[in-house]
């Protein structure tokens, strides 16, 4: 039976408020996981689309421009490290000398003319001038490098990085053997710099991959997260015993020869440096085309993997005439090539049931090969995509892998379908416990109900441990699944009564392991309330939200109370995530976890519970809007809660009053003036809090 309630009437201005933030909270993870964990999760050009859409956005509504965004920062590859310390594990953490930016970039031919015709207009070129000389080169997929030498000699090789600083990984380079290590002898100049990309060629990828997987190993989903992980490794020899390669594309420096980056690439190519050969000056929009065309084709022959052209002006001067944004060269694009993709066919659709209970629909196909890898299976999200693709049993089916990492189908040959194959119907019963599933109004997954269904009892156990929630060390996924089968645990409270005899005499642990257990159950104990809170697994609410829920309602007993309207109040908070954690707390089964949870010393309050420092603010509802002088908009949120006050999005009749910076957004302005709500000053504010006379 399904679960339906009334659509919420939103005002469309907030609607867009709400977008905005979650695409800058999603593409913020997106980078994370591609530049740091080397584990993206969508395709290049799904996360292209988002970030295009969020640019749109921001365009649209300037006064919620952030300088924060992810349309104005690169995505940071920085390892994680102690703000004391100027080490990441053995990575030095260098500043660079010249920032190091992204690309724009493109999947349309048209988008590449309206491109050069933007660099046309911006060297207030003609078409009687001489044309404007582009340089096409290849752009590799691998990690990017900035390569230092000093009189000669290589002295450091840094990361990406945030832009601003990268790692300092030269000890993991040098174990590239194309790479010269010491040039003082072709040139006496004193310092210059030479970017590129770290690569894994598709025969040592699918080398390691196969030693993997005799060892039981999780695979690697493609080469270019191979050589980013491998280029991370602290182990030298591991690094050298995988066989990266590289290929440089740009020379920076003082007094360098040449006046075009044509000649500099020549000029490094002369003194040794891995150059592609791969490349070519243009002098029209046909020339670019055809070099963008061939290779489309070509690349599949490349012994490296490749994901389009990038193009360049090749005259230096127009380079530093065109400038920069925020985060891309204006004299540079990237092209990207349309995903690969093959023909196979539909051997069965299988279902899995992911922690949160939702049904995800996987096809088993013949396997195939594409993008260097075989392909068996494919997740084919829901029962609208199903239907969408008017799949049928026996179809043969166009699969394809987009930016090389997740199988999808994206079309069926309906030509070769079989006569009488009968569509694929969603199942109804939940494929491990049999209970009948039920779809939320408003949202595309069937989900189990079922709290006790052994995939979601696992699931939520194995989020809750993993690192980035109570981070409890010894209990990954295949140690909880025997604790359950065992019976030892059946749901996350479980695990804070497990003891080491209980674990010592199992196959494969001993005392040691069984004592790392219960040292790691024991100081998840000191987890901050923000983590415990993302740990304990309510649907759709992630790390971020997670922090906002738990700066917002300073214990768990507040967060509970909670109605509805408290609950969107809280930035980035919409209808859907209020709504399913109410649902949370309306569970019997859930609210016993948390007293146990409670009883096990769990922390389930922050430091705000006992941060007031005055009652100014008391009851009062308020908004903020704008850009600040004196504290930002995270401490005059903290500021308000510390003197009593209550943060709000969105502006209503309840609202006291908004505290306005500059830039405030015309929405909120527009709907206060009509309201009759109080604007108030930065430093009016400050006054009444008493910060200043």
């Amino acid at each position: 039976m399904q679960q339906l309630s009334l659509f919420d009437i939103n005002d469309p201005i907030e609607d867009e408020r709400e977008e905005l933030l979650r695409l800058r909270n999603e593409l913020r993870e997106h980078n994370y996981r591609y530049y740091v964990l080397s584990a993206p999760t969508i395709s290049d050009r799904e996360f292209d689309e988002k970030m295009h859409r969020l640019e749109a956005l921001e365009q649209r509504h300037p006064e919620w421009m952030d300088p924060e965004s992810p349309t104005q920062k690169v995505g940071s590859d920085l390892a994680q490290k102690n703000p004391k310390v100027q080490k990441t594990g053995n990575f030095e953490q260098v500043a660079h000398r010249y920032p190091m930016l992204s690309l724009a970039n493109t999947y349309s031919e048209e988008e590449i003319r309206a491109w050069l015709d933007r660099v046309y207009k911006g060297l207030d070129y003609t078409s009687s001038n001489t044309p404007i000389e582009i340089v096409c080169e290849l752009k590799f997929d691998g990690l990017s490098i900035s390569l230092w030498y000093e009189h000669g000699k290589l002295t450091k090789a840094l990361t990406r990085g945030d832009g601003v600083k990268g790692d300092n990984v030269i000890d993991n380079i040098r174990t590239i053997p194309t790479i010269p290590q010491d040039i003082s002898s072709k040139t006496d100049l004193r310092s210059v710099e030479l970017r590129g990309e770290v690569l894994l060629p598709w025969e040592n990828f699918e080398r390691i991959n196969k030693q993997r997987e005799l060892a039981e190993e999780p695979l690697f989903a493609n080469p270019r997260n191979a050589a980013s992980g491998t280029l991370k490794s602290l182990d030298p020899e591991l690094v050298r015993a995988r066989g990266l390669s590289v290929y440089l594309y740009y020379v920076l420096g003082d007094n360098l020869p040449g006046n075009s980056h044509s000649e500099r690439l020549d000029w490094a190519r002369q003194l040794g440096f891995p150059i592609s050969e791969a490349m070519r000056v243009c002098k029209s929009v046909d020339e670019v085309m055809d070099f963008i065309h061939f290779w489309d084709k070509e690349r599949r022959n490349l012994p490296v993997a490749t994901d389009g052209v990038v193009l360049k002006v090749n005259n230096l001067k127009q380079q530093e005439q065109l400038g920069f944004t925020a985060k891309t060269p204006r004299w540079a694009i990237a092209y990207k090539f349309e995903a690969e993709k093959q023909l196979t066919q539909l051997e069965e659709v299988s279902y899995q049931v992911g922690r949160t209970g939702a049904i995800t629909p996987v096809a088993n196909m013949t396997p195939v090969q594409l993008s260097g890898t075989m392909v068996h299976r494919a997740t084919l999200n829901n029962e609208d995509f199903i239907r969408q693709l008017d799949l049928h049993e026996g179809d043969f089916v166009w699969v394809e892998k987009g930016g090389e990492i997740i199988p999808k189908i994206t079309a069926v040959e309906t030509s070769r379908r079989q006569e009488n194959a009968r569509p694929i119907t969603f199942i109804r019963n939940c494929p491990e416990c049999g209970t009948p599933l039920v779809r939320f109004e408003g949202e595309a997954a069937w989900y189990c109900p079922n709290d006790n269904c052994p995939p979601q009892m696992k699931g939520k156990m194995e989020h809750f441990v993993a690192r980035k929630a109570m981070n409890i060390d010894g209990l990954g996924a295949e140690t909880i699944d025997l604790f359950f089968e065992l019976g030892l645990i059946r749901n996350i409270a479980d695990i804070y009564q497990l003891r080491a005899e209980d674990i010592a005499p199992l196959q494969g642990f001993g005392e040691r392991s069984a004592e790392r257990i219960i040292q790691g159950i024991e100081a998840s104990k000191q987890v901050p309330w923000a983590r415990v809170l993302f740990a304990i697994g309510i649907r759709f609410v992630g790390e971020t939200t997670a922090k906002k829920l738990a700066r917002a309602f300073p214990n768990i007993d507040l967060l509970m109370a909670a109605d509805e309207e408290q609950l969107i109040a809280v930035e980035d908070v919409g209808n859907e995530i209020a709504r399913s954690i109410r649902r949370y707390f309306e569970s019997a089964d859930n609210l016993a976890i948390i007293e146990r949870l409670r009883k096990a010393g769990l922390q389930l309050e922050g430091e705000e519970a006992t941060m007031s420092v005055g009652n100014s603010l008391e009851g009062l509802s308020i908004v903020i809007s704008g850009v600040f002088e004196h504290h930002s908009r995270d401490e005059y949120k903290a500021l308000i809660e510390q003197h009593g006050g209550k943060n709000v999005s969105s502006v209503s009749a309840k609202t006291a009053f908004i505290l306005a910076g500059g830039n405030m957004g015309p929405a909120k302005l527009e709907k206060a003036e009509k309201l009759g709500v109080k604007i108030m000053s930065e430093t009016e504010f400050l006054q009444l809090i008493g910060e200043i006379q």
